[in-house]
């Protein structure tokens, strides 16, 4: 038997906000490259979540609980690639696959997430602050807000896909 020690990366709140991408604009920007996230839940309820995120060579635990506007706690911890990979291939009860992009603006960064697979052609910003009230340019790429709209939260397109919408 051994023991992991699981450093924590990031806990408390997340205040977020969700923005749907302009399609034809967002394919003009230039853009810096992005980086493939494969993402899994192991717990998907309206109260909760809990996720396996795999990028190119990090693994991350995430525990979310019910968003209030744009405000929920979440608890973050990177854990080791390869655990991350055994989470994601025997526990997941379902998976996504994105492309993330980070877009500074201002004095914040965008994080933009261009879905594959089942979620094809959904492209979602998201922008995290410090209040709910903060102030925050907005990019011309952006095209409307969806935060609070939980058909766009990730834990329900794994369970209810764009191209089920569409």
């Amino acid at each position: 038997m051994y023991f992991v020690t699981i450093e924590k990366s990031k806990m408390g709140i997340e205040i977020e906000r969700k923005f749907l991408v302009n399609h034809a604009q967002w394919d003009q920007l230039e853009r810096p490259l992005g980086e493939f996230y494969r993402q899994g839940y192991l717990l998907t309820d309206p109260q909760k979540t809990i996720r396996v995120r795999q990028t190119a060579d990090k693994g991350f635990l995430t525990i979310k609980g019910i968003s209030v506007g744009a405000t929920r706690a979440e608890y973050e911890y990177e854990i080791p690639f390869e655990e991350a990979k055994e989470l994601l291939d025997q526990f997941a009860v379902a998976e996504l696959s994105k492309v993330r992009y980070k877009i500074s603006l201002g004095n914040h960064i965008w994080e933009v997430d261009v879905f594959s697979s089942k979620n094809q052609g959904l492209i979602v910003a998201e922008i995290e602050l410090k209040s709910e009230d903060e102030t925050f340019d907005i990019p011309d790429w952006i095209d409307r807000e969806v935060t609070g709209e939980e058909r766009y939260y990730n834990s329900n397109l794994v369970t209810e896909p764009f191209e089920d919408w569409i």
